[in-house]
């Protein structure tokens, strides 16, 4: 039996032992509604911990989610379940470029869509060995890490800010984490946000100007759109993302593969392509930059089902959710303590996916090449080495991107080379 494009899986009901729900099957309407209202919960802290941090839009940020969605599942042919929520990736370069205005962030993540969708279509036509040439582990993770903990300052000036609530946040994110179940635990961020703003709510630390916008807000209104602007030292700093951007999708198209028994390789390029259309939009309109959601493959990974039924239900769920200014009015009450204790987890958490990288590659650090380059870039990000090339500055994410970009392959040819000669 055959619906929109999906074969009813069994008898709609229930998954066998050792059974998963394909990406072209899905269980009874109703089921299928509920396992996509659990994606909404996935990935609804993370998404809208994004907007609310660098100032963005959340309702545009919301909208542009589910629509972007809406565009993966159609580019990759129904063939990936994903979630396109916002990507944390971006926290540190519109953290950097706060003084030059939204429009130009917005306009430097336009670019960066734009960037990702064109390695998109290199990828779909030369094949996934174009990226393993470019961009080896050792610089993907080099670059992932050194964008986490750029935004270490970042963190402990909001944690400062309001220590005792950042406390409590913190505290509530590590315990609901280790020892909640199942999908509970993979909600540790969320759990620990509303945990946090509840006592902020109770101490009197939410701010009253935030309070008195959340009471005149409408239940019902259209979400703020907002232009772009274009400059080059903006879109300079955040260009690096793309590099996280790559690995997260093609990270997430081999683990659905191996979770479904799929061979996804040749959907790689779809997938990116995908996503840097969802974040072009975002960029063009005032939303936050998109990317495939691990949060979700958590509720995959729990329920068996990959039905790309689910995610049209999540991506609905959140376009009509972003037509209520009340909703974005509240997630703008979040004080600057409950930011703070969720960022000291986020941000280290990006750092470490780019260690993940170098350990399950098996990079070699008792290489000098590998540890020389590496070591140098890494310290003029997290330093945040800031110089300026004529009339554009520069800060420590681009300088660190760059001399990884391009002082390893330099150095590695060099090395090379040289052993070569000696043999």
């Amino acid at each position: 039996m055959r619906n929109l494009g999906w074969t009813l899986h069994g008898n709609g009901k229930t998954v066998e032992a050792g059974a998963v729900v394909a990406p072209d099957e899905r269980l009874s309407w109703p089921r299928t509604i509920g396992i996509g209202m659990q994606h909404v919960v996935a990935m609804f802290g993370a998404t809208l911990l994004v907007p609310t941090i660098t100032g963005f839009p959340v309702s545009t940020t919301l909208l542009f989610s589910g629509i972007g969605t809406v565009l993966f599942l159609i580019i990759t042919r129904g063939r990936v379940p994903s979630y396109l929520g916002s990507s944390f990736a971006f926290l540190a370069p519109l953290g950097a470029t706060q003084a030059n205005g939204p429009a130009a962030q917005l306009g430097a993540v336009l670019c960066v869509g734009v960037v990702l969708a064109a390695i998109g279509v290199v990828v779909k036509i030369a094949g996934r060995r174009v990226l393993d040439a470019a961009m080896p582990p050792v610089v993907t993770g080099a670059v992932v890490v050194l964008i986490g903990l750029n935004l270490a300052p970042a963190a402990t000036t909001s944690f400062e800010a309001q220590p005792l609530i950042a406390a409590v946040t913190l505290v509530a994110i590590l315990l609901a984490t280790a020892v909640g179940p199942g999908l509970l635990g993979r909600l540790g961020i969320l759990l620990g946000v509303v945990v946090g703003w509840v006592f902020a709510a109770v101490t009197g630390g939410i701010a009253q100007p935030r309070l008195d916008a959340l009471s005149a807000a409408s239940w019902i209104g259209l979400p703020e759109f907002r232009g772009p602007s274009f400059e080059l030292s903006v879109i300079l700093v955040a260009l690096p993302v793309v590099i996280v951007l790559v690995a997260e999708n093609v990270g997430h198209v081999k683990a659905v593969a191996a979770m479904t028994g799929k061979n996804l390789d040749d959907v790689a390029g779809d997938a990116l392509i995908a996503d840097g259309l969802a974040t072009t939009l975002a960029g063009a309109a005032g939303g936050s930059g998109t990317t495939t959601y691990a949060e979700n493959i958590g509720v995959m990974a729990a329920t068996r089902v990959y039905s790309t039924a689910a995610y049209w239900v999540a991506a609905f769920t959140a376009i009509v959710l972003a037509f209520s200014p009340k909703f974005g009015a509240l997630i703008f009450t979040v004080p600057d303590g409950v930011i703070g204790g969720a960022t000291l987890v986020l941000y280290g958490l990006i750092g470490l996916l780019g260690v993940r990288i170098w350990t399950d590659a098996k990079v070699d650090f008792a290489d000098p090449v590998n540890l020389i380059v590496v070591a140098a870039a890494l310290v003029a990000g997290i330093g945040d080495l800031t110089l300026s090339v004529g009339s554009i500055e520069l800060g420590g994410i681009a300088w660190g991107s760059l001399g990884i970009l391009v002082g390893y392959p330099i150095v590695s040819a060099l090395a090379k080379s040289t052993a070569n000669r000696r043999t």
